[in-house]
């Protein structure tokens, strides 16, 4: 299951859209969601302030350029920091913000430029301090983000912020207990601090997962409106494949509306590796209708429809995910998922092409090979069949050359046997194949009565074909097995064996009666009687007898 699960994270990973969708702005919402942990929830939030004029318009645009600078954008966060400073020509956020672009190229200007924003009336305003500690710190300059950390500190002592930055400089040193002694400290000073909370779940994420989900049930208790903890718990949940706990933090979280479309990417995913097709599908298909070319929602459509047996509209998801999706990353589980809901509507030609190509991308998924012989023996193609399912026997180890393997190779051939088209010479070389299959069978498992059972129908055919041809008498070459064969089954005394029974006996009374030995031929009719009292060829065969 874990290897599953880190193969769809892995799907989800390379396919799923960034992009923001269905978030519902809030005044400095965006900011909190920011400090907490959270810019891609903060994003749009902050955008969407900008367009609406509702929010502190140099200050949205300080934390935008802050998410853009974390994005690897510089241009973008150049420009909004450039736009804070047109709204606020005095806005000493954004001046770090434009410093912190250049600390690792002209450290020396960034610095004046963060020592004369920190001046006069800004000289102890902790926020302001903090900010450019955070600018350092971003730029890997622990130590001197340490003495702005050191700075804010002295400017405000009891401030959950100011030990927030100090656990997030520990952890940059790879203290981890350090830093969540930070975060602990923080929180005792503000029960609320969000961020606190987060970074300290995170942080023992990897480590103390119970200890993380605690942290985060405290701050459900502190902040109940705070549904972004319960986004952080369904990654937790997710990330260990307790996948239907995570399904339902997602189903809390994605109550508030401010979820991303990566968010209902891992919602649906989630879903779907928890068994709820149905949900899943739901939720693919509400992220469908907002970005019909999102792979990762055509994609589960695919998956779920298939899982729930809805197989025509697995075949529509299936084009879309494959013809009209941005950028697809595919899968051998694409093409594999597209065969089975092909296979299921008897499109065989077709689902073989999708296995086929699954067999390239992933050729340790033997399985399909057997799939593929199913499919040309439902075909009667018993030469493609047999190849394949040799395929699939070569590659398998000696442990899982089960009897039951063995023998549904021994029944393709014994089928091809069948053919109209194969000469005598050819059959008896078939069915000599088939029997040696068999045989194995009865080898392996002796208690069983399969094994024997086929030996005797082929040795049967085999015996047929060779009286006809030579015109001698039946010699009785399948007479052995269906003796073991009723051996077997007698003892077994089981009344679902019956069927197999008469046919033992049928053969053994008819063997007896062309041998003229007429009192061995009626007991094995009369056995058949005793199972079937209305067998019309029993009856038959003691009135001839008579």
């Amino acid at each position: 299951m874990k290897r599953n699960f880190l193969f769809f994270s892995f799907l989800f990973l390379m396919s799923a859209f960034v992009s923001l969708s269905s978030l519902k702005a809030k005044d400095g919402q965006g900011i909190a969601y920011y400090n907490a942990g959270f810019p891609h929830s903060a994003k749009a939030l902050l955008l969407e302030d900008l367009v609406a004029g509702s929010a502190n318009q140099a200050e949205a645009c300080f934390y935008l350029g802050n998410i853009y600078f974390e994005e690897s954008k510089q241009d973008s966060a150049s420009f909004y920091f450039k736009k804070g400073l047109v709204a606020d020509p005095t806005s000493a956020l954004n001046t770090i913000g434009l410093a912190m672009l250049q600390i690792k190229t002209n450290s020396a200007v960034a610095d004046q430029d963060i020592d004369n924003a920190l001046k006069g009336k800004n000289k102890k305003d902790a926020d302001l301090i903090i900010a450019a500690a955070r600018a350092y710190l971003v730029n890997g300059h622990i130590e001197q983000a340490a003495l702005y950390q050191e700075r804010a500190q002295k400017a405000k002592a009891k401030y959950a912020p100011v030990f927030v930055l100090l656990g997030d400089i520990e952890l940059a040193r790879e203290k981890v207990g350090d830093a969540c002694r930070n975060y602990e400290q923080a929180i005792y000073f503000d029960a609320t601090c969000k961020e606190a909370y987060i970074k300290y779940a995170r942080a023992y994420k990897g480590v103390n997962t119970a200890l993380s989900i605690e942290m985060l049930g405290r701050l459900k208790e502190q902040v109940p409106t705070f549904l972004l903890a319960d986004k952080e718990l369904a990654d937790i949940y997710y990330s260990t494949n307790d996948f239907d706990k995570a399904a339902e933090a997602y189903d809390r979280f994605l109550q508030s509306g401010n979820y991303t479309t990566q968010d209902l990417t891992k919602y649906a995913m989630t879903l779907f590796l928890s068994h709820n097709f149905a949900k899943s599908l739901e939720v693919a298909n509400m992220g469908h209708a907002k970005n019909p070319r999102n792979p990762v929602f055509n994609r589960l459509a695919m998956y779920n429809n298939t899982d729930l047996k809805q197989y025509d509209e697995a075949i529509k998801a299936a084009d879309l995910f494959f013809n009209q999706s941005d950028k697809p990353d595919f899968s051998y589980l694409d093409y594999m998922y597209y065969g089975h809901a092909l296979r299921e509507t008897k499109q065989f030609d077709s689902a073989i092409v999708q296995y086929e190509k699954a067999l390239d991308l992933d050729s340790t998924k033997v399985d399909l090979w057997k799939d593929i012989s199913d499919m040309y023996d439902a075909k009667s193609d018993y030469n493609n069949a047999i190849a394949t399912y040799l395929k699939y026997m070569n590659a398998l180890s000696a442990d899982k050359k089960t009897p039951d393997v063995i023998i549904a190779l021994g029944k393709m051939y014994y089928s091809q046997s069948s053919l109209p088209s194969i000469t005598v010479e050819v059959k008896k070389d078939i069915l000599i194949k088939a029997d040696s299959l068999f045989a194995q069978v009865a080898s392996l498992e002796p208690d069983n009565y399969r094994g024997n059972f086929w030996r005797a129908r082929t040795n049967s055919i085999i015996d047929e074909d060779s009286t006809k041809i030579s015109a001698k008498p039946l010699q009785g070459l399948a007479k052995p097995f269906y003796e073991e064969t009723a051996k077997i089954v007698e003892s077994k005394a089981d009344p679902r064996y019956n069927s197999v029974a008469v046919e033992c006996y049928s053969y053994l009374g008819y063997y007896y009666l062309v041998k003229e030995d007429y009192p061995v031929s009626k007991s094995y009719w009369n056995k058949i009687l005793v199972i079937d009292p209305t067998n019309v060829t029993a009856k038959k065969a003691l009135e001839g007898i008579k």
